[in-house]
């Protein structure tokens, strides 16, 4: 083989080095070899008892042709050395055994093996493909792109849905069960009190979930940009009218964004697109509560950090629009920072990813603006595009992840998501420009918003265990 690597550095991660290694024509595979890097990067052993960890998933091409999801294999994938790390591997359907060909590996969690925390390096990762069950025979020139995502491990178990301080929030019940059709009882079950009866594999939050860490950024976007097809792209590249929106290209290989790590607002058909292509699905409401409040009992009124309190007075920027872009004025020690409209008139629009943890004055959860398990900007900056229970759409949602691949249109093809015209979805949390009742946890006053593609709402992506 004749290898034409890509660096991928996207949203404060990076993979360098790609190499091929050990190919075994007679078995069909070989070994792609990577550098990993990202900062902030954790282990608790105490508290929420989790970790944050890079979904890594390659696309390759042959010639010029066509990008397509490689099929790895389940074992025969090591870490290198560095810090030390282990990993989990996703299959294209979690719930049946590995076939090479059918039921491949499309991608793998890699994540600290001891608790600790900092900048996660990495040196020499190995996957080993299977090229031969991908159709690729021997000797041709290939393009392979490795992409990793950050995310964070959120631990099956109880928690509560619902708690006050919101436009129609849900009856505050506690989720007890992974059966989202067992009826409450008692203040406990699988739904919330006074709602209809979704599908009981719908995601309701009990099962162990990785969700991203940050909202999808401008680079991520432009990433999956250039690996589609020119009518793919076509549309999903159609430009809008917005602040601190860039993305410049009219094809394949030459998209490219002056935001890198600002938070990209997308339309829905884009969003599932992207959760399809990465092998990732949208998460529905009740899991945005979870990935909130974790197990705790709920606060009236609270935000994701789990407090009343946030920070009121307009922020300043530095370095706007780069890689460190920071807040330079009125970051609160003590209230929750969030990118809303009492704080964003100077900014008018979203800011850079993880922007409140990178401060230096950061004093934890509350300051940074964190959510329970350590997930970023789920209050404020963009609304969270989730599905809902309020319709039947939403409610026959079967949590089933993306294949890797679109459709000859560039859509998301997996049965059972709400469709293109966003029926079926509800925005959580709040943006840059709503007041602050909007960014409370239990607030849905936006069910049935059908609004595809306005510079209020973002997305990010989840893979359940």
């Amino acid at each position: 083989m004749v290898l034409f690597c890509t660096k991928i550095n996207a949203n404060n991660i990076q993979v360098s080095n790609l190499s091929l290694t050990d190919e075994n024509r007679l078995e069909g595979h070989v070994t792609v070899q990577f550098d990993l890097t990202w900062e902030n990067s954790w282990r608790l052993s105490s508290g929420p008892s989790n970790w944050d960890a890079a979904w890594v998933f390659m696309k390759y091409r042959v010639g010029n042709g066509e990008w397509k999801h490689a099929k790895l294999n389940n074992t025969g994938h090591t870490m290198g050395s560095g810090t030390p790390s282990t990993h989990t591997i996703g299959l294209l359907n979690d719930d049946a055994a590995f076939d090479a060909t059918n039921n491949p590996c499309v991608g793998m969690f890699v994540y600290r093996s001891e608790a600790s925390s900092g900048t996660f390096t990495n040196t020499g990762v190995k996957l080993r493909w299977n090229y031969g069950a991908n159709g690729i025979g021997d000797g041709v020139s290939i393009d392979v792109k490795v992409f990793a995502i950050e995310m964070v491990y959120v631990a099956q178990g109880a928690y509560y849905v619902g708690g006050g301080g919101g436009t129609y929030g849900f009856t505050t019940t506690n989720i007890n069960t992974a059966n989202a059709s067992t009826t409450p009882s008692g203040g406990s079950g699988g739904y919330p009190a006074g709602q209809s009866v979704p599908v009981s594999t719908w995601p309701n939050g009990f099962d162990a979930t990785y969700c991203m860490k940050y909202e999808i950024s401008h680079q991520q976007y432009v990433d999956f940009l250039n690996t589609l097809t020119q009518s793919q792209a076509n549309n999903q590249s159609t430009g809008v009218n917005g602040t601190r929106y860039d993305i410049s290209g009219n094809s394949p290989g030459n998209f490219s964004t002056s935001l890198a790590f600002v938070a990209c607002y997308i339309p829905w058909w884009s969003a599932t697109a992207y959760a399809d292509w990465a092998c990732l699905r949208p998460m529905t409401e009740m899991e945005f509560e979870k990935f909130c409040r974790g197990p705790l009992t709920p606060v009236n009124s609270e935000y994701a950090w789990g407090t009343t309190s946030r920070a009121v007075n307009p922020y300043a920027l530095s370095s706007g629009g780069q890689a460190e872009e920071s807040i330079s004025a009125n970051y609160s020690v003590s209230a929750g920072n969030a990118n809303y409209l009492s704080t964003s008139s100077t900014v008018n629009g979203p800011m850079r990813v993880g922007i409140f943890s990178a401060n230096a004055s950061n004093t934890g959860r509350i300051a940074s603006g964190s959510s329970y398990w350590g997930i970023m900007e789920l209050s404020g900056n963009l609304h969270e595009r989730c599905v809902t229970l309020s319709n039947a759409a939403g409610r026959a949602f079967t949590g089933v992840h993306g294949d890797g691949m679109l459709d000859s249109s560039g859509y998301a093809n997996v049965s059972q998501w709400p469709g293109t015209n966003a029926a079926g979805t509800i925005c959580r949390g709040g943006s840059w420009n709503d007041l602050e009742i909007m960014m409370r946890v239990s607030d849905r006053s936006l069910i049935n918003n059908t609004d595809n593609w306005i510079s209020l709402i973002g997305f990010r992506a989840v893979r359940g265990l």
